[in-house]
């Protein structure tokens, strides 16, 4: 039963992970060839997408809450280990859910906030270096 649990909670994480990175794919490619402006923009995106995976799979299979199906807790002389009920696999395939959208809600804040502060360093750039118009009369 928690290799069944361990499949599930992979399978969600990546689905998941699957459709942020859908979802945010086309803006952080905006932004990157905005701040990069070269052909190494496509690959920045690609590690993006794979951190994305990365991040949201490790956030979302918590291995070590799932050892609490199969390492007995000591209390005192017995010795229990959890059950996996059908309430505690809604309550995992939930966590799984939860920690995978919130993991990389964090990584994609980050590349976000340094992704503005990039974006206000090119552009203040471009400002500077922009060449005043030519009065001609």
């Amino acid at each position: 039963m928690f290799l069944t649990l361990l499949l599930v909670t992979f399978a969600i994480a990546a689905v998941v992970s699957f459709f942020i990175v859908r979802l945010f794919g086309l803006p952080i490619d905006s932004i990157l060839k905005r701040i990069i402006a070269d052909d190494i923009s496509h690959a920045w995106l690609k590690y993006l997408k794979f951190a994305t995976y990365v991040v949201g799979i490790s956030k979302g299979v918590r291995v070590w809450q799932l050892e609490r199906y199969i390492n007995p807790d000591r209390y005192g002389e017995k010795v229990r280990v959890l059950e996996l009920t059908s309430d505690r696999w809604v309550l995992e395939v939930y966590r799984t859910i939860i920690e995978t959208l919130q993991g990389i809600a964090w990584m994609l804040l980050v590349f976000f906030v340094f992704a503005l502060i990039a974006y206000v360093i090119v552009r203040v750039f471009e400002l500077k270096y922009k060449a005043p118009p030519n009065n001609v009369l």
